[in-house]
């Protein structure tokens, strides 16, 4: 099985292109995803190039720009060749198959508030009633 989970900000903004026929479009973009595990109270983060076709490229080219969070899914897919040199050359890129959203517009604009969702707010009529937290009485 070959599935990738990403989520990251964009380095840059996306960069489109059409295959020779014109119809399918071929968008270019770079992740930076942080590690799970710093050193020292650094930041470390790796730099994942990405590849998406299609509407899913469209979608990606328009919805996003450089600094924006980003949640992919897709396979990594590996080629060589060889250049003018003669060198052989490696890339390793993931093709991205989904993107979604992962901030909301305001998160963008400062608020960080994730997922597009409301931050939760406590009514003060709301039908529940307050229970306090005196744990002497409880039975176990």
């Amino acid at each position: 099985m070959n599935k990738v989970i990403l989520m990251g900000r964009l380095t840059r903004d996306p960069e489109m292109r059409y295959a020779n026929t014109g119809d399918l479009a071929i968008v270019t973009f770079s992740l930076a995803v942080n590690r799970r595990y710093k050193k020292e109270g650094q930041t470390d983060a790796d730099f994942i190039n990405c590849t998406a076709f299609g509407k899913t490229g469209e979608f990606i080219n328009k919805y996003f720009s450089k600094g924006k969070k980003i949640a992919i899914t897709g396979r990594i897919q590996t080629s060589s060749w060889e250049d003018d040199t003669g060198k052989r050359q490696y890339k390793t890129e993931v093709i991205v198959e989904e993107a979604e959203f992962v901030e909301s517009k305001q998160s963008n604009n400062g608020n960080t508030q994730s997922m597009g969702r409301p931050a939760p707010q406590a009514k003060a009529n709301d039908g529940f009633a307050t229970v306090d937290d005196d744990d002497d009485e409880l039975p176990f």
